[in-house]
């Protein structure tokens, strides 16, 4: 019956990422709004597979010239949420880690101005004392649900955005659509500004939804979130 569950769970959540990255939305799309609850439901290995499939098979649907930086991020932005709602912080760290010393390694990261990816800085600081809230309230202390799941939400979506830096920037992507510098400089600043912003739309989002379906599925003694 377990098997059965996590199944028809990863199909749903399949199916909302798809639908959600189809319609027309700000910044990104749609589907990052449902990533951290995607994680701290499913947990991170459902989770991961759930967005993974969502994202490939709305892209099929609805193909777009940088497909490749939602392909990786989206799933990477649930895994981070599902470590972070089990307790894991390590993973965590060690996935933010690589990526931003891979960001400062190249010219073009230490170029760019820092304020750009404050948010990620701070997402890294808050690391380790979210998943400790997060145990705590997943764990049974429901007053502690909306703290832990601003703190989730938010380090969900910004490893989605540093994967989508990580991916133009250390990757070398942005030689598939800037010609030099100067163009990467301006796109980058202004992605940054609207970034910001959309950060803290998911926050809101996650937790005026998040909260109330997150105890109501408290309720049910047959269903134990994350489930993997």
């Amino acid at each position: 019956m377990r098997k059965t569950l996590i199944i028809a769970m990863i199909s749903m959540f399949a199916a909302l990422h798809s639908v959600l990255y189809l319609l027309p939305g700000p910044w990104r799309s749609w589907a990052i709004y449902i990533e951290p609850l995607e994680g701290v439901i499913l947990g991170p290995k459902a989770g991961f597979l759930a967005a993974l499939i969502g994202s490939s098979v709305a892209r099929l649907i609805k193909p777009s010239f940088d497909w490749m930086f939602g392909l990786v991020a989206e799933p990477l932005g649930v895994l981070v949420s599902g470590f972070m709602a089990k307790g894991k912080w390590k993973p965590v760290v060690a996935i933010y880690a690589v990526m931003l010393t891979a960001y400062f390694v190249h010219p073009f990261g230490r170029a760019l101005p820092l304020w750009t990816i404050l948010d990620i800085l701070v997402a890294f600081a808050l690391i380790y004392p979210a998943t400790k809230i997060g145990k705590a309230a997943f764990g049974g202390n429901v007053k502690r649900l909306p703290v832990s799941l601003v703190l989730i939400s938010f380090i969900s979506t910004v490893a989605d955005s540093l994967t989508r830096v990580f991916l133009l920037i250390p990757a070398g992507l942005y030689t598939l659509f800037f010609w030099d510098f100067g163009a990467v400089y301006s796109v980058f600043v202004l992605g940054a500004a609207g970034s910001f912003i959309e950060d803290a739309m998911v926050v809101l989002t996650s937790v005026l939804v998040g909260v109330p379906l997150l105890i109501a599925l408290r309720k049910n003694p047959n269903f134990q979130y994350p489930l993997t």
